[in-house]
């Protein structure tokens, strides 16, 4: 385990921290690739009810089956990452941190939205949005992109970006690697449909309970740098009634930083689902896309200072 108080912490993060903002994710060989691959299978084989059933039995034995299908995931996976360790000593912490960041990732696939939206090319922005949220994109209008857009690059700075710097900070590349592919199952197999109800419920869960604080400390960032009256405001009163408990506070408060209206109508999985709506004033557009990056980066920008600074104050 590393800590604040290591100096190979702070070489393991200062290398991890390069790679990711000079090379961004890698392009071909991704881990994550491999990962999804094994838990799509895995999925398939150890999820016994296809479709939500009465039978509750089954379903509490189907939870059973989700829970040793996430251990079966996350344990090898770690004693994989044990055994690099082992020969490469904080070398392993720095590619863990690599691998699990995705800022430049999340900066490119934004302003892959935002450009052509400003340029009125509905077509590509709608297909570019598709890439990086599970709702269906094919009848979204401007307004329709860019929130989804929006919503997507405030959710996943906290779960792509903060919450991978506050595991490394506590854990290293262990609690780091721990987390990001936590989270990847949590977005394969934590959907309430009837195939993935009962199945995915500790992995859905898992998820939440990692990602509560990093949520409520992104949520804090967000309303730190934006407009703070507005961000806590619609915090206090607007992330109780979201359906996720960390989505909500994140995206209210990044909402009300930003002053723009998220939340509303929105179609998964061919189902039209009324969602609270989150922040205050106008609804987003192409511009208000590039202001959620800027948030992003100026938060990425004070954890980075405030990490660098208490590790070398703990030297």
């Amino acid at each position: 385990m590393l800590n604040l108080a290591s100096s190979h912490w702070l070489f393991a993060f200062t290398l991890g921290l390069l790679l990711e903002l000079c090379l961004g994710e890698p392009k071909r060989f991704h881990p994550l690739v491999g990962f999804g691959w094994l838990a799509s299978w895995l999925e398939r084989r150890f999820n016994l009810a296809k479709d939500q059933q009465t039978n509750s039995r089954l379903n509490q034995f189907n939870i059973f089956c989700g829970a040793v299908a996430w251990l079966l995931l996350i344990g090898s996976s770690l004693a994989a990452f044990a055994l690099l360790k082992n020969f490469t000593g904080w070398w392993a912490d720095a590619l863990a941190l690599w691998f699990a960041l995705g800022a430049r990732s999340l900066f490119e696939h934004v302003h892959a939205i935002a450009r052509p939206l400003s340029l009125g090319d509905l077509a590509a922005a709608r297909l570019a949005v598709s890439r990086i949220v599970s709702r269906d994109c094919s009848q979204l209008n401007e307004t329709g992109v860019a929130k989804a857009g929006l919503e997507s690059t405030l959710e996943n700075g906290a779960d792509a970006v903060f919450a991978s710097l506050f595991f490394f900070a506590l854990f290293g590349g262990y609690g780091v690697l721990l987390h990001r592919l936590a989270n990847t199952l949590d977005a394969m197999w934590g959907y309430k449909t009837s195939r993935l109800f009962h199945f995915g419920r500790i992995a859905a869960r898992a998820d939440d309970v990692l990602n509560f604080i990093p949520a409520r400390l992104t949520a804090l960032s967000y309303a730190l740098l934006g407009h703070s009256r507005s961000a806590f405001s619609c915090w206090q009163s607007q992330a109780p009634l979201w359906d996720s408990p960390n989505a909500g506070p994140v995206m209210a408060s990044g909402a009300g930083a930003l002053q723009v209206c998220l939340g509303g109508e929105a179609i998964y999985h061919g189902e039209l689902h009324q969602r609270t709506e989150l922040g205050i004033g106008p609804a987003p557009n192409a511009h208000d896309l590039q202001r959620g990056i800027v948030l992003v980066q100026k938060t990425l920008a004070l954890w980075i200072a405030l990490l660098f600074g208490g590790a070398l104050w703990m030297l």
